[in-house]
């Protein structure tokens, strides 16, 4: 295994860049930069995959060093509304940390993030309180209230959501999304206005969803300052990043999963 310098590849917006000055960094890695191999390849982030260890490990090594940051912290993704708050590293446990699908800190140097292969990652900074937040949205979690649970764990900290910044990141397209009619009708039932983010597909009984569409919603809904999306498609790009959707089509054993991430700077 090659554990050289090479530098895990990533993705920014120009919504966070301009927070650069406030000591904000961030990150939407792409699959390029790492040390895995076959399906994998290269920088695989996921440790729930069954890629070895030690790769996965030295790639989160990578992305860490890439954003110039001192600590790397991620939760047990379950699809869950929960955001965790990390005010003091000593109170978390990096190697086994808590079920939680968003990670809101104040903390100087500790990068919060989440893995995806086609769920949202969504990035947040409110650069004039300091506190910067990282979560992770499917539909399950993005219908459930983990963007709201993430605003107000920013808040908890001394954010106001008119100075936060979101970013959707590279996520599934509404033109890859295939989803059933019981799918819809349970964003229907929500909201009768959640129609916008379907579109006919082509076979009957199935339509196509808009997961980044209904995400910026929900987070402009919750009054948040600033609301952009990357507009780049996980499974159609390939070669830029994992997808699980893909992989199923594809047939493949398993799959990998891109990090994203952002950091305060001292």
């Amino acid at each position: 295994m090659d554990t050289g310098g090479a530098m895990a590849e990533f993705l920014t917006h120009e919504a966070l860049r301009a927070l650069a000055s406030g000591g904000v960094r961030h990150g939407f890695f792409t699959r390029m930069g790492g040390v895995s191999e076959g399906i994998y390849a290269s920088l695989n982030t996921g440790l729930g995959s069954r890629d070895s260890e030690a790769s996965v490990r030295e790639n989160r090594r990578r992305a860490q060093g890439a954003l110039g940051a001192a600590r790397l912290a991620t939760p047990y993704q379950r699809h869950t509304d929960i955001c965790a708050i990390i005010s003091d590293v000593n109170d978390w446990t990096f190697d086994a940390p808590p079920v939680a699908d968003a990670i809101a800190t104040d903390v100087e140097g500790l990068m919060v993030a989440v893995n995806t292969a086609d769920c949202g990652p969504i990035l947040f900074a409110d650069a004039k309180a300091r506190v910067v937040a990282a979560a992770h949205a499917g539909w399950r979690g993005a219908i459930g209230g983990v963007l709201e649970s993430t605003i107000e764990a920013m808040e908890a900290l001394g954010a106001r959501r008119e100075n936060i910044t979101a970013v959707v990141g590279p996520c599934i397209s509404q033109a890859a999304y295939e989803v059933d009619e019981a799918f819809r009708q349970r964003f229907l039932e929500e909201d009768a206005g959640n129609e916008r983010f379907f579109a006919p597909a082509g076979r009957a009984g199935h339509v196509m969803f808009d997961l980044p569409g209904y995400v910026a919603r929900r987070l402009r809904r919750a009054r948040v300052g600033r609301v952009d999306d990357m507009a780049r498609c996980t499974h159609g790009e390939e070669e830029l990043f994992f997808s699980y959707r893909r992989t199923c089509q594809l047939g493949e054993p398993d799959y990998g999963r891109q990090l994203s991430g952002i950091v305060l700077m001292p």
